[in-house]
C-alpha cells in the first residue's frame, strides 16, 4: 500500500465515522483531493486508489496536470475543480479545462466563464464563494450580496450553479467551526427557499472536515491529510482562497 493509498483510506474512515456521528449516509459527502503543488504521479496514485475528483488552485498548474493525466492515464474518468481564485485574463483556462469551479465570487468572473465555456462540453459547475466571517483580506462575496450575485449567476448559459463554497477562518473552537460552517448553510438555504436549485455544500479541509459535515457539507476539500506536506513553499496571495 503507497502512502497516499493509506493517507485516502484514513480519510475516508474519518468521513465515514463523521458522517455517522452526523446522522448523515456516508454516501452523502464527496472528497475532493487537493493536489496543488503535486505532480501528475502522485495524483495517477490516487486514482490508483480509487480516487477521482481532483482540486486545483492554481490555475496554470492546474491545467498542466489536467493535459498530464490525460496523457498518462488515457481513458481515466476524473473530475477536475479550480478551487482557487479566478483573475479576468484566466477565465477561459478554466471555462476549457475544468468540469467545477469553486471560487466565483464577481459577476463578471461568471459571465466570461460562460462565454468562454466550449459549447461542445458539459455546462461548467459552480459554487458561488462566500466570505462568511468577513475577513478583510479573503476572496468572497459578503453574505448581504449573495442573493443578488447567485439569482444573475444562475441566469447564465453554460454554466450550472450548485451551490456554495467558503474558507472560514482556522479555530481550534468547535464550536466555532461549526457556526461558521452553519451560518453558510443557512445562506444557501434561503437562496433555496428563494427558488434556486442548490444542492452543494463545498467547506471543510482536512483540520475541520467533521464540524463541516456536522453542518451539512456535500463535499470537503482534503489535500494535506491525503497527500502530505506541500513539497516547496507555496505563493503569497491575498485571498488564502482554497487552501485545505
Amino acid at each position: 500500500m503507497t502512502t497516499i493509498e493509506g493517507n485516502l483510506q484514513q480519510v475516508r474512515e474519518r468521513l465515514a465515522r463523521a458522517c455517522e456521528a452526523a446522522g448523515r449516509d456516508a454516501n452523502a459527502v464527496t472528497l475532493l483531493a487537493v493536489s496543488k503543488t503535486f505532480g501528475p504521479e502522485q495524483v495517477a496514485d490516487a486514482v490508483a486508489a480509487g480516487q477521482r475528483a481532483f482540486g486545483e488552485n492554481y490555475i496554470q498548474e492546474g491545467v498542466e496536470k489536467v493535459l498530464a493525466l490525460q496523457a498518462l492515464l488515457p481513458g481515466a474518468d476524473l473530475e477536475w475543480h479550480c478551487i482557487g481564485p479566478v483573475q479576468s485574463n484566466k477565465t477561459r483556462l478554466v471555462a476549457t479545462h475544468f468540469d467545477w469551479v469553486h471560487s466565483v465570487d464577481r459577476l463578471k468572473i461568471a459571465q466570461r466563464l460562460s462565454e468562454q465555456r466550449p459549447e461542445d462540453r458539459a455546462p461548467l459547475q459552480v459554487c458561488l464563494q462566500v466570505n462568511v466571517d468577513g475577513g478583510a483580506n479573503k476572496s468572497g462575496v459578503a453574505p448581504e450580496e449573495l442573493s443578488v450575485l447567485a439569482h444573475a449567476v444562475a441566469t447564465l448559459p453554460r454554466l450550472r450553479l450548485r451551490g456554495l463554497m467558503c474558507i472560514p477562518e482556522p479555530s481550534e473552537d468547535m464550536a466555532v467551526q461549526r457556526a461558521a460552517f452553519r451560518r453558510v448553510r443557512e445562506l444557501q438555504q434561503a437562496l433555496t427557499d428563494q427558488g434556486l436549485a442548490l444542492d452543494v455544500l463545498s467547506m471543510g479541509m482536512s483540520d475541520d472536515l467533521e464540524p463541516a459535515v456536522a453542518e451539512g457539507a456535500t463535499l470537503v476539500r482534503v489535500g494535506r491529510a491525503i497527500f502530505g506536506h506541500r513539497p516547496r513553499k507555496e505563493p503569497v496571495t491575498a485571498s488564502a482562497a482554497g487552501s485545505a
